[in-house]
């Protein structure tokens, strides 16, 4: 989880300084903030699921993970409430397309972890 995160940081930050070099301040900082708009609710999604529980077991990870993802939903929302409330001028564009990017970088480790896991059942050591 840790990795995953860092990794959306990392694409956030250089799309961010990239699009900041090609297109100007408000551009930069609307891919940044749409980057942040990702990051922070995944973050806190994975607290939920890292923290230990104090009744172990699958059905405490199942609650878990629901309170996360709706935790997740709402900081999401909220930040882009406050964004689109808070911030002008603002790029709408470079604000979904940081949101989006960073996102994708979810979905990148989700394949690459389920292509790691294939290797792993056809390497069998013959």
């Amino acid at each position: 989880m840790l990795r995953v995160l860092v990794a959306q940081i990392g694409v956030g930050v250089v799309l961010a300084v990239v699009l900041w070099n090609i297109y100007g301040n408000v551009v930069g900082y609307s891919a940044l903030l749409g980057s942040l708009v990702c990051v922070i609710p995944n973050a806190f999604l994975a607290l939920r699921l890292a923290v230990p529980r104090r009744v172990p077991g699958a059905e405490a990870l199942v609650q878990a993970a629901y309170i996360g993802e709706l935790g997740k939903l709402a900081l999401t929302v909220l930040f882009f409430s406050l964004v689109f409330t808070l911030v002008k001028p603002l790029s709408a564009a470079a604000l979904f397309a940081g949101f989006i990017a960073t996102q994708m970088v979810t979905l990148a480790g989700l394949l690459m972890q389920r292509g790691q896991e294939q290797d792993t059942r056809h390497s069998n050591g013959s």
